[in-house]
């Protein structure tokens, strides 16, 4: 477990009373914690912190990544805060809202200040608390504070806006109810608590959230009563000057004037007896079982939680002996994970585990059940729990690597006691703990009348859950000479303690032999997750826990790599360890059968059943490249992956993970002896012949085609595009990244695909353009690095859509306005805001030691300056003839290939084939010119023939 994680599982938001002091007392209380030893502090950076007259805490930590600052601003108010029945979901929907700008500051205005200034700035909603972050160069910290200073104080919008973005709202619901997890929560929740607002969840009942759009004037009270000072913390990391800071905070939010309100939130009542539930979910491939006990509440001081924490790490994580018996020995499971929340009043703790066959349901209850009865009347072993606070104290550290994860760490407890040395106190509990400690709190808690069951499956019900199980009846009964290297080092290392190693081979699932696509995923995951000769993955895990080590793999097509990190305390003993898997790997039959089948599994329940955003740009990317090198997807076809046998691992293994193919990126304070093993342990390598694969161009696209993918979906999720010759290292290539941050940055408001779609029609939840492969998109806001192709595709990404008419009009949107980006081009100002945005934005793409790293490496592999230096020097030069140029040369509507996920194959196809019409219907007026373009767009013609259209069963993708 990491830190974090035990930390993020007792921070929870404090709905804050207003319990201000004088200045001079806080200061001396912050002066006297930070002169603590500093081996009894994990979290050690120094700060200045003030509580304001009108309740507002302010914390400010200056740190040494030069440059950039996180601003974050948690607010004490979340689902748990919404007490009035009928109401749930003003939280979240605040979150959204908040983006709506002030008087003096409307929407466009501040949203194209801080496009120019590069200002990252995104929120997320928890049951205790929301928050807003933001990350930005230094020298813009006064206007940003200014800016959110005014609209927290002076939020603006219109009833338009308000109706609109409930609607949006709606899809985001609709789009996580494709989660089984989610599912199962929400499930879970409501059947566990009877009056406490834990019922619902952040996005709250559905009911509610259909009724929201006629529920303004409950929106201003709503915001009215939580919106206040005394509810809200500033949080300032990065390379500032605390007193300037201060200052500047004073200036801008001291004059807000504080509220009055607590929330009456009613305690929930000691559950009775243990409660049982099925969900039933057609289509769902497998099935799913969720066992949740009551939790303890937020009170860091006592040992309760902190203790249920290491119950939940020690007895159900994947170092646990129950995760190696269901998932790697009996291989009963393919997915066990273990989930505490953040919660300030007592929550649930949870234990999910899916299985394929429905009479394993039972039998993983019963070892659930069998190991919380282990956790009662066994003392843990004492290493093991040592183990785990080691592990703890390093894991925190580790996650301490830029100004923007030190801020939102802090933002996690300012809405607790709004002091930073809760984090502290949270270590120090854990690290008290003794296993007398860890018995007594199982016994308190997991008994057989505070326990919740879901099962979800798409069976009636499930076998074997006839009769509750008894807990408390169970509880009664109880290594080559090395030859002269060829391989390249990429040496990067400096003082940090923080040492991250990476490995990288420029091979990948390209090379997948006809026949064996996977192989190269499943020879990934063997190394990083098997064992070695000598040691089992189970002792590798066991080993590495206390080091808070990390070793991991990432596959694309022309890149495989290894990638770990390690405090420089630990170093040696992590890379004998890793070393071992990676060079000297085991290559057990047991390793190869688990991993697999959690491969298969992958594709099968991660992609195909219950993530149609990544499913939709995945079939994109394999209808371009048929009969191509990059056909396949990156984890392999599922008959292939059911045909491999473990000589073709090792196969894969002794021809592709070559020294000439290798590059190896050190970064931090390795120590020169541990270097020099490396270097000479990679070695002993084969030296291999070729140094990256060879790639062809993309196959000639002609026409408009398209292919629906027909599955158990209640949204349409869409992607088109088309192969181009521009890579990284093209002369135009960042003339063309500024075009696609123009029309559809990443995640980011800024996109003017996502202000035509999302923000003014409130269709869906999102809509951006790439001219570079970016997986996990619905994950994360920045791409990976280590990603390297030879060949890209400009692609449009919209996220799911509510119905197949809003994804044939957004469709059509979408192309309307590529059409006319080719015909018209940028404006200057376009052009000037967007280069000012990504020239201040750039540097955050590499904001953390691993970033850094894995960027350096993609620029050897590209050839080209250090990535921060290469678009710099390339968007200092552009002028808006070049970009308009570049938009021509590259872009074009002539050959594009389209894909829908819908669930309703043949409805889409009759769309396209007889280019219905597609009306777009809001619940609220909208201006005239739109509703005028809405008419035009309604009959935009896509133009794709019948014959090109193909309709094909989820079951049949990546088959």
């Amino acid at each position: 477990m990491k830190f974090k994680l035990l930390a993020t599982s007792l921070a929870v938001s404090l709905a804050l009373t207003g319990c201000a002091t004088q200045q001079s007392e806080n200061t001396q209380a912050a002066q006297q914690q930070q002169t603590t030893a500093a081996d009894e502090r994990v979290f050690s950076q120094e700060y200045l912190i003030e509580e304001l007259d009108n309740g507002l805490r302010v914390m400010v930590v200056k740190t040494d990544y030069p440059d950039v600052v996180s601003l974050q601003i948690p607010v004490s108010v979340g689902s748990r805060n919404e007490v009035k029945e009928g109401k749930t979901g003003f939280a979240h929907f605040f979150e959204h809202m908040m983006f709506k700008g002030s008087k003096k500051f409307p929407q466009d205005e501040y949203t194209a200040i801080f496009k120019n200034a590069g200002v990252d700035n995104r929120a997320y909603t928890t049951n205790d608390y929301t928050n807003y972050h933001l990350n930005f160069s230094k020298q813009h910290l006064d206007k940003v504070l200014e800016i959110e200073a005014d609209i927290f104080q002076n939020l603006t919008y219109t009833e338009e806006q308000f109706r609109t973005e409930a609607l949006t709202v709606k899809g985001e619901y609709l789009k996580n109810n494709a989660s089984p997890i989610r599912k199962l929560l929400s499930a879970v929740r409501e059947e566990a608590f009877d009056t406490h607002t834990y019922k619902h969840t952040t996005m709250g009942f559905f009911e509610d959230i259909e009724a929201m759009p006629d529920q303004m004037a409950y929106g201003k009270e709503f915001f009215d009563k939580f919106y206040k000072p005394e509810y809200v913390s500033l949080v300032i990391v990065g390379d500032v000057d605390p007193k300037a800071t201060m200052a500047m905070v004073k200036k801008h939010w001291g004059g807000w004037k504080k509220g009055n309100y607590v929330a009456d939130i009613k305690a929930e009542p000691a559950q009775q007896a243990p409660k049982y539930v099925h969900e039933k979910n057609e289509g769902l491939p497998g099935h799913w079982l969720l066992v949740s006990y009551k939790g303890a509440a937020w009170e860091p001081a006592k040992k309760d939680r902190a203790a249920l924490d290491l119950i939940s790490q020690l007895y159900f994580s994947n170092n646990s002996d129950l995760y190696q018996e269901l998932v790697v020995e009996k291989q009963i499971a393919s997915q066990m994970f273990t989930y505490n929340p953040e919660t300030k009043d007592p929550g649930l703790l949870h234990v999910f585990v899916k299985v394929e066959n429905e009479d394993d349901l039972a039998k993983a209850r019963d070892a659930i059940n069998r190991t919380y009865a282990k956790a009662r009347t066994e003392l843990v072993d004492e290493q093991k729990l040592s183990d785990l606070k080691s592990n703890l104290k390093y894991s925190f550290i580790n996650g301490l690597d830029s100004s923007q994860a030190i801020a939102s760490t802090l933002a996690r407890y300012m809405h607790f006691e709004r002091d930073p040395e809760v984090i502290n106190q949270l270590y120090k509990s854990a690290d008290n703990i003794t296993a007398q400690d860890i018995k007594a709190v199982a016994n308190k808690y997991f008994v057989d009348d505070a326990r919740t069951t879901v099962t979800m499956s798409a069976l009636d019900k499930a076998p074997g859950f006839e009769q509750e199980a008894s807990l408390n009846a169970l509880v009664a009964k109880l290594d080559k000479a090395p030859e002269a290297p060829v391989f390249k080092v990429l040496d990067k290392t400096n003082s940090s303690p923080l040492i991250d190693v990476n490995f990288l081979f420029n091979t990948g699932a390209a090379a997948d032999p006809k026949g064996k696509k996977g192989v190269a995923a499943l020879t990934a995951a063997m190394l990083a997750q098997g064992g070695s000769q000598s040691t089992s993955y189970k002792e590798i895990q066991k080993a590495l826990y206390p080091l808070a080590g990390s070793f991991g793999y990432q596959i694309d097509k022309e890149m495989l790599s290894f990638q770990g990190r390690i405090h420089k305390d630990n170093a040696e003993t992590w890379y004998a360890i890793i070393s071992e898997q990676l060079l000297n790997p085991g290559f057990r039959d047991d390793d190869f059968k688990r991993l697999k089948k959690e491969m298969i599994d992958g594709i099968k329940s991660g992609l195909k059943a219950s993530n149609d955003e990544e499913l939709g740009k995945e079939v994109l990317y394999s209808t371009l490249y048929k009969g191509h090198p990059y056909e396949s997807y990156n984890y392999g076809d599922i008959s292939d992956l059911e045909a491999l046998t473990l000589d073709d691992v090792k196969a894969f293994y002794n021809t592709e993970l070559t020294q000439s193919k290798l590059t190896l990126g050190l970064i931090g304070a390795v120590p020169k002896a541990l270097k020099a093993e490396i270097k000479s342990d990679l070695a002993t390598l084969p030296k291999g012949e070729q140094s990256r694969l060879s790639i062809p161009d993309a196959p000639e696209l002609k026409g408009h085609h398209a292919k629906i993918v027909e599955k158990s979906a209640q949204s349409t999720a869409v992607s088109f595009g088309f192969p181009i010759d521009t890579i990284r290292s093209s002369e135009d290539w960042t003339a063309l990244w500024l075009v696609r941050s123009y029309f559809g940055e990443h995640r980011s408001s800024n996109s003017y695909l996502y202000e035509r779609i999302r923000q003014t029609r409130g269709m869906n939840y999102g809509d951006y353009a790439y001219i570079e492969y970016f997986p996990r998109g619905m994950f994360q806001t920045k791409p990976d690095a280590n990603l390297g192709r030879s060949e890209q595709i400009f692609q449009i990404w919209l996220r799911p859509l509510r119905s197949n008419n809003d994804a044939h009009f957004a469709t059509r949107t979408a192309l309307f306005e590529l059409d006319k980006l080719i015909k018209n081009g940028l404006t200057e100002k376009d052009f000037e805001a967007t280069r000012n945005f990504l020239i201040n934005y750039v540097p955050q793409l590499v904001a953390s030691q691993n970033r850094q790293l894995g960027y350096a490496l993609d620029s050897e592999f590209y050839n080209t300056e250090s990535f921060v230096k290469y678009v710099t020097n390339k968007l200092e030069k552009l002028t808006l003839a070049d970009v308009n140029r570049v938009i021509k040369d590259n872009l074009q509507t002539d050959n594009v290939q389209y894909v829908f996920i819908t669930g309703d194959g043949e409805d889409m196809k009759k769309r396209l084939v007889s280019e219905q019409t597609s009306p777009m219907v809001y619940n609220t007026e909208k201006p005239a010119e739109l509703v005028a373009e809405d008419k035009v767009i309604a009959d935009y013609k896509l133009a794709i023939p019948a014959k090109n259209i193909e309709v094909m069963a989820v079951e049949k993708v990546f088959q």
